[in-house]
């Protein structure tokens, strides 16, 4: 079996415009969410949401090229730009072909479309842009990504809705594994803040309303808990061969040991109350890592503050790991970050990188009174040294879709 490895990582976050700034505010407990400054929220239920504030595409790409791409590719680009730099990935014209890219999206450019119908509405088709097709579409995170860094293997798009990151690192995992490339360009990327989804999200009251206290609203495993908190923002990592990142001396994070996928098969929004989906993806990441459930000791969990999911996780935690769940640390990185859809299970990966390298575990932040129905080890408030030998990261997503992968710290 090829030994698939973590040896760059980047971010664009609305904790972080790197990856280990938004590692170091995710350890502090520093909280993402503000008032939505996008766009009027005067006359809609909820007015928060965590934004990315500050960012720049002009300090990563040409501006000509930024104002062909989408801002969900701009994200893209720029957080994979910051993960080869932090690699130090080089790659010679031989090599390029053996370099994929796979990045992943919920919404792709909905944006656009929004904003591209409205010019067709207002000022007729001769002034919708020509651009508009190859500017939306879902592929084009990954495509750019390819195009700006010179990779010439597959580029992959996996749209599998708050699964999507997580999709991307099993993909990379099995481009390695497969022999078709030496190193991947993985990771999620999402741009989707505009009235028309959080309205939307608002009607079905998936979306917290405590627009009084943003920074307090985003609270996973807690009692009170009303709803996620609506996010942005990118998280690539390259995965290199074991091969290759030692024959050029690379710093290691972690190992990529896989993941498992599963369809609840039952809802288009709902999870299965007795999480055996989930469950099901737990397992399958666990055997395919080769792992046992005494193995792992930090869970990213999905954990996005909204009743049922929160409930159904745990079950799903417990039909997973028996009664080792309930010896694991377990944190919800979106109770800082916010829910960032298709980027959001590489967020959640990136944290359980950083747990294996750093032998830390993040908080779940806002958990002042457990939920009596989410009763496992959810690191609340502050976060903890520890051990971590092994970690997995969750995302489930609106169609019963279910991801989870498993990375070791790599001990050579």
């Amino acid at each position: 079996m090829t030994r698939a490895l973590v040896t760059g990582v980047g971010a664009i976050t609305p904790i972080g415009l790197t990856a280990h700034e938004f590692w170091a505010n995710l350890v502090a407990g520093v909280s993402g969410a503000g008032p939505i400054t996008r766009f009027d929220t005067s006359d809609m239920p909820v007015k928060i949401a965590a934004e990315v504030h500050d960012f720049e595409p002009g300090h990563y790409m040409d501006a000509k090229g930024a104002r062909r791409m989408s801002r969900f590719a701009q994200f893209a680009v720029a957080a994979a730009r910051l993960a080869a730099d932090d690699a130090k990935l080089e790659l010679s014209d031989s090599e390029r072909p053996r370099a994929a890219s796979s990045i992943a999206t919920g919404a792709g450019g909905v944006i656009d479309t929004m904003d591209e119908m409205e010019v067709l509405a207002s000022r007729g088709p001769a002034r919708v842009s020509p651009f508009y097709v190859p500017t939306m579409a879902p592929n084009m995170g990954a495509c750019q990504v390819s195009m700006h860094l010179g990779l010439r293997g597959p580029a992959l798009a996996s749209v599998a809705a708050c699964a999507s990151g997580l999709y991307s690192y099993v993909e990379a995992k099995q481009l390695i594994e497969l022999g078709i490339a030496d190193v991947v360009v993985a990771g999620g990327t999402e741009a989707a803040l505009h009235r028309l989804p959080i309205a939307a999200l608002a009607n079905m009251k998936a979306l917290s309303r405590r627009n009084d206290e943003p920074q307090r609203a985003s609270r996973p495993f807690d009692k009170d808990r009303d709803g996620f908190v609506f996010g942005e923002g990118a998280v690539v990592m390259v995965i290199e061969s074991e091969a290759r990142a030692k024959a050029r001396g690379a710093r290691v994070y972690a190992e990529l040991l896989g993941g498992g996928l599963s369809c609840d098969a039952f809802h288009i929004t709902a999870p299965l109350e007795d999480g055996s989906g989930a469950a099901q993806a737990m397992t399958e990441a666990m055997r395919i890592g080769g792992l046992t459930p005494a193995d792992i000791d930090y869970v990213a969990a999905h954990g996005t503050g909204t009743p049922l999911n929160d409930a159904a996780e745990t079950v799903a935690i417990k039909g997973a790991f028996g009664d080792h769940a309930r010896r694991i640390a377990i944190s919800s990185p979106k109770s800082m970050v916010g829910h960032l859809l298709g980027a959001a299970g590489a967020a959640g990966a990136l944290a359980a990188v950083m747990a294996c390298a750093t032998d830390t575990v993040p908080p779940t932040i806002n958990l002042e009174t457990p939920d009596p129905d989410c009763d496992l080890d959810y690191t609340p408030l502050k976060a903890r040294q520890m051990t971590v030998r092994a970690a997995a990261a969750n995302g489930f997503g609106f169609g019963g879709q279910n991801g989870c992968v498993v990375f070791r710290k790599y001990t050579g």
